[in-house]
């Protein structure tokens, strides 16, 4: 058995996803009663969602407690890259609704329990509350903008702690750093676990109807994944960009497409970004960060949808208004994960840009729900995928502009 597990893990950690996902596809067609199958799927994104808060917590408290006065940082870029990423996406976005319009057969309303923010002053304040809110909360509840600010604050003020205090909050991080590759590991289970439900419960043939829909959405994620977001790293890096992208891709976007969980991917990226040779300190933060404001599939999602909804009540819409919906969609897809129900929550306030009541934004959310087994897949793997393409991008910018410091750095450790 000990040699099994030890050629089992000698094999790449993507073929052996790659094998959990065709397994998994087999299994739900053959034997779609199993239901016990699906728990795999259910116990790998329990455990990673567990993980993340510690990891998050931990690592960027041990991180500011152990940065040195005047060293540098590259958060400030990190966060412009993320913001310019959404704007981006959202401009792909209504580009393809004009090339390719869309109208929808409308379902029935989300549900009145769901109440959508009245702008996007509502979601900012959700986004501020979050910050305040109580630091066990915070940990207890996923609440990433609140786990961010406290493991700050915290790490500034033990930056005068003892060594011991120091060490001891290494040896924290280094532990839970562990228990998360033992998490991972079991990636090629619990991917075939949601694989498995995802088969064996819904099926394709409820999406066909809204095939050209969902071609829309998946395309302009693929445009910006491919094409958009390769020419923003190759203005940082000055070289192609398509290795990165790649590896991003394979190793972020695949257990983020499953998981369906920017929050559940962060322990996956943290490796990543180890192994990609990136500086902890700073990917410690903006890792975090990203799964919290870099939402450019979600401003894809509701740009796509709002502008699919105006067709369908022939509402016309100029290109005025839809530099704005951008900045909107791009604003708002910060905030998303603060909102219950995430990006499609949203989609009523870019409607009423375009003055679509309530009731018929409410039922382009319910469209949202029916297509969101891929939809949000999609989403979901872009958002995570681009929070690491980002760091890295801006780190190795920051390498290429300032050489001497990174070897100063390094011969320092």
């Amino acid at each position: 058995m000990k040699n099994v597990m030890k050629k089992w893990n000698s094999i790449s950690l993507v073929l052996r996803i790659i094998c959990g996902l065709i397994i998994g596809i087999i299994l739900g067609l053959v034997i779609p009663k199993v239901t016990v199958i699906a728990l795999l799927g259910d116990l790998f994104v329990g455990a990673l969602k567990a993980i993340a808060p510690l990891l998050v917590f931990f690592l960027v408290m041990s991180s500011l407690a152990h940065m040195g006065q005047g060293q540098k940082t590259n958060m400030g870029f990190i966060v412009m890259l993320y913001m310019l990423g959404n704007v981006m996406s959202a401009l792909v976005s209504v580009i393809a609704c004009k090339l390719f319009p869309v109208t929808l057969t409308l379902a029935e309303a989300a549900g009145e329990d769901m109440a959508p923010p009245s702008g996007v002053g509502e979601v900012l304040k959700n986004l501020l509350m979050n910050v305040v809110s109580n630091p066990v909360g915070s940990i207890v509840d996923a609440n990433y903008i609140g786990i961010l600010a406290w493991a700050c604050i915290f790490g500034v003020a033990l930056k005068c702690a003892s060594d011991s205090t120091k060490l001891l909050l290494d040896d924290f991080s280094s532990a839970i750093s562990t228990a998360v590759k033992w998490v991972i590991s079991f990636a090629p289970f619990g991917i075939m676990g949601l694989i498995f439900n995802v088969i064996s419960t819904s099926g394709l043939s409820a999406l066909l109807s809204y095939g050209r829909l969902i071609l829309v959405l998946v395309g302009s994620m693929a445009f910006v994944a491919l094409v958009m977001n390769p020419i923003i790293v190759f203005l940082c890096i000055r070289k192609n960009p398509y290795p990165l992208v790649f590896k991003c891709l394979t190793k972020s976007f695949i257990t983020a497409f499953f998981t369906r969980s920017s929050a559940a991917n962060i322990p996956v990226n943290m490796e990543l970004c180890k192994e990609l040779g990136l500086d902890e300190e700073q990917y410690s933060i903006s890792i975090p960060l990203g799964a919290t404001i870099n939402m450019a599939g979600a401003a894809i999602t509701i740009s796509v949808m709002a502008l699919s909804a105006a067709n369908t009540l022939d509402i016309s819409v100029d290109f005025g208004t839809a530099l704005i919906l951008c900045v909107l969609s791009a604003l708002s897809a910060a905030g998303a994960s603060g909102v219950a129900g995430g990006s499609l929550l949203l989609i009523p306030m870019a409607c009423s840009l375009f003055g679509i009541p309530s009731e018929v934004a409410m039922q382009v959310v319910g469209v949202g729900f029916i297509i969101g087994v891929i939809q949000d897949s999609c989403e979901t793997g872009l958002n995570s995928s681009t929070d690491v393409l980002f760091t890295a991008a801006a780190e190795f910018r920051d390498r290429r502009l300032h050489p001497e410091y990174y070897a100063a750095k390094k011969k320092a450790e």
